[in-house]
């Protein structure tokens, strides 16, 4: 909970504002597959909202004892995880029914939620913001045991209370900003994808002949003849026309290298973890001993070899293989390819590699349910677009400048996104702390707002009691 709390607030336990009380999870049976009884689960969570579209076991049957038992969800109602396969993830979902759709009839939660039900629209805004906050994700944390959070202990959680005006005048300027914050999101959000389809859009260009089309009519014409669909001077080669006899092969399979032979230093082992696409992931690391290596020196790798991933899902992973300090062998699934130098430049052959048209032939050729790979055959046997040297050279050249480009933008986007991040904890924390609006001394105390909300309540409960004598006297 806050230190210190701002003249005019108080500390209040979470059921002097709400009540608090877990859903309940219909039987297997009772759910159904279709119908206008709707029922949220955890993972109907999703920024701050409740996203109702879900179908998948989303309704319950008209079941009238079913029905007696479940919660039904009202708007207002502020819904927080209460289970998760680890408890620090609980309370990491958080959601403010605004509205129910009109499309059902009653909607219901599922025990894995917890509900907050203010008497008041603003405390509900209040306690859903609260607990999306840092002090407010402390208070959840410390009501879990395990990996639940019971109803028991989630009556202890705190909350700090503000005035009713300042409540609203908080509640108008912090929803404004984090307003601002989503749509800044959302614009970052598209950036990954743009960054994508251009260097896509640069290798299309770079593999066609098009992003050196304007070179090439500064040179002479090639002696090679022009094919279909190809820019003068470029012919359609299979890799393994551009590579010598034992170019290709694979690392070592089976009980020729088993994880019992990892050691904590030694000779390097390239897994497919490692093959990023372009890029050679060092930080992850793997050992042999130089006595295991001796076995396997056959699949001894060196610097400016291509190692290509065989596993080919969304794309084709393949790099150039940077100087390591040690020796090193490719593991199972990484193939080593290491063309002809006076045929091809590796770089370029990369490019060729990685394609979209690459992928889209070589994924025709996978096989392998949940892991789709391809074998050395079928690499061998792929067709790949090849220009003189030279103009190869220049491709590499503008394809890296390109890229690096792309890198910059995206070293921008990951800082941009690191410090958006950083403002919706932040924009909370001045807010709950007080520090987002001025006060206004002629505010009324929270302490006056708590009392009246505990008179509420007994009257409630007063006219609740009578319509219960009134009808077990009537029956």
């Amino acid at each position: 909970m806050i230190d210190e709390l701002p003249q005019g607030w108080c500390d209040a336990g979470i059921t002097e504002v709400a009540e608090v009380f877990l859903g309940k999870t219909p039987a297997r049976t009772d759910y159904a597959s279709s119908g206008s009884l709707k029922v949220v689960k955890f993972r109907d969570i999703h920024d701050g909202r409740v996203d109702f579209s879900n179908a998948k076991d989303g309704f319950v049957r008209n079941n009238g004892d079913a029905l007696s038992s479940l919660r039904e969800l009202r708007p207002g109602d502020v819904l927080i995880t209460s289970a998760a396969h680890s408890g620090e993830n609980i309370g990491k979902k958080c959601a403010y029914v605004s509205s129910l759709p009109d499309q059902f009839s009653r909607v219901f939660f599922t025990g894995e939620l917890l509900n907050i039900r203010c008497l008041d629209d603003t405390l509900s805004r209040w306690a859903y913001l609260f607990f999306r906050s840092i002090d407010g994700f402390s208070e959840i944390q410390e009501a879990v045991t395990g990996v639940h959070l019971t109803g028991g202990r989630a009556m202890q959680m705190r909350i700090p209370v503000a005035p009713l005006p300042e409540q609203r005048r908080i509640l108008r300027k912090l929803e404004k900003l984090l307003e601002k914050v989503d749509a800044c999101q959302q614009r970052l959000a598209k950036i990954p994808a743009l960054l994508k389809r251009f260097r896509q859009s640069v290798l299309a260009a770079a593999c066609s002949g098009r992003l050196t089309a304007d070179w090439r009519e500064e040179r002479p014409p090639s002696d090679i003849a022009e094919e279909n669909e190809l820019p003068p001077g470029w012919q359609r080669k299979t890799v393994e026309e551009l590579i010598p006899k034992g170019g290709i092969f694979d690392g070592p399979f089976g009980s020729n290298l088993k994880s019992d032979d990892y050691t904590k230093s030694g000779v390097r082992v390239i897994r497919l973890e490692n093959i990023g696409q372009l890029r050679f992931i060092g930080e992850k690391e793997t050992f042999i001993s130089r006595e295991k290596y001796e076995t396997l020196k056959k699949h001894t790798v060196d610097e400016g070899d291509i190692i290509f991933a065989s596993f080919i899902a969304d794309e084709v992973r393949a790099c150039v293989l940077p100087k390591l300090s040690t020796k090193a062998i490719a593991k199972a699934d990484c193939f080593c390819l290491r063309p002809k130098p006076e045929l091809v430049d590796r770089q370029y052959l990369v490019f060729q590699l990685i394609s979209q048209k690459s992928y889209n032939t070589l994924v025709e050729e996978v096989h392998g349910a949940t892991r789709p790979r391809i074998n050395t055959t079928q690499l061998r046997k792929l067709e790949v677009r090849v220009c003189p040297l030279p103009e190869q050279r220049e491709i590499v050249r503008r394809v890296e400048a390109l890229f690096a480009l792309a890198d910059q933008i995206e070293a921008r986007y990951a800082k941009a996104k690191a410090y958006v991040e950083k403002l919706t904890p932040s924009l909370l924390v001045r807010a709950f702390r007080g520090e987002l609006v001025p006060q206004d001394p002629n505010d009324e105390p929270a302490s006056v707002l708590l009392e009246r909300i505990r008179s509420q309540r007994q009257r409630g409960n007063g006219a609740n009691r009578k319509r219960k004598r009134a009808t077990l006297a009537a029956v």
